[in-house]
């Protein structure tokens, strides 16, 4: 690109506005331009801030930086939380583990770190109906994206319904590779309902497209030993197991419903 062309294409200094400092007014302009909104909401800030401290203009330069990456990080870790399509907001440090002895929070707390993710480990959390499955579940998947890993969301039923339409619309190859691109795939309610064949063989390509590559993480109220009713073939079955057992994490959170505790608790006079 040659000197003219740059020049072309640079943003034009415009006069400023009666009453408006020139020199805020080519600060905002090339902000806008090179789309550092930070920089531009907070360099006044800033700059009072090094006055006061009497940084240097190397320091003055590296905090307004840091302002913006700062803030474009933030704003990453939102949009990746949005885009992972959780049911409802859950956070692991919202969770009582008090009320549920049976899940160890320090546990909890190492899969929050992304390193299984990246291993393309598996995780199954296994417990009856209230016992915190899709709040680890959903806790998990948050840390995890705002760590700044691809998660998405997920029931097991709407995912096989999700295949079930593409194959019939003739772009199955599309889903599975997008499913494929993700680096945790979250599946709540997982084994809740019966499977038709077809539809649980569509989801086990999502499983072979993702093994030993790409993370799954599966809520189950059913042990596996009856996972068979989910999947009626046996073959089928034991495949999905061993796919998702495999160098996996497996988390039990029991038989207690905490939420049914907790209703009742709250039920008794005081």
């Amino acid at each position: 690109m040659t000197t003219a062309t740059r020049a072309a294409r640079a943003p034009r200094a415009r006069a400023a506005a009666p009453g408006v400092d020139p020199t805020e007014a080519a600060i905002d302009l090339a902000c806008r331009a090179l789309q550092l909104p930070t920089i531009r909401q907070r360099y006044d800030e800033i700059a009072a801030t090094a006055l006061r401290e009497q940084s240097s203009y190397k320091h003055f330069l590296a905090d307004l930086l840091a302002a913006e990456v700062a803030e474009r990080g933030e704003r990453r870790k939102l949009r990746l939380v949005h885009e992972a399509g959780f049911a409802r907001p859950k956070r692991l440090e919202d969770l009582d583990y008090t009320a549920n002895p049976a899940i160890s929070a320090e546990v909890i707390n190492t899969l929050a770190d992304p390193a299984w993710v990246r291993a393309g480990a598996p995780l199954v959390l296994l417990g009856d109906s209230g016992t915190g499955k899709s709040h680890l579940l959903i806790g998990i998947g948050t840390a995890i994206a705002e760590a700044g890993l691809k998660v998405r969301y997920s029931t097991c039923a709407n995912l096989v319904n999700e295949l079930v339409e593409a194959a019939d619309e003739h772009h199955l190859s599309r889903s599975i590779a997008r499913y494929g691109k993700v680096d945790l795939l979250c599946l709540d309610e997982f084994g809740y309902l019966e499977l038709d064949p077809a539809g649980a063989k569509l989801l086990f390509q999502i499983f072979t497209e993702r093994e030993e590559r790409r993370a799954i993480a599966v809520a189950s109220n059913a042990p596996f030993s009856e996972w068979k009713r989910t999947f009626t073939d046996p073959r089928l079955c034991a495949a999905i197991v061993d796919r998702l057992t495999f160098n996996g994490h497996i988390i039990e959170t029991g038989t207690s419903s905490y939420r049914l505790a907790t209703t009742r608790a709250k039920r008794q006079p005081r």
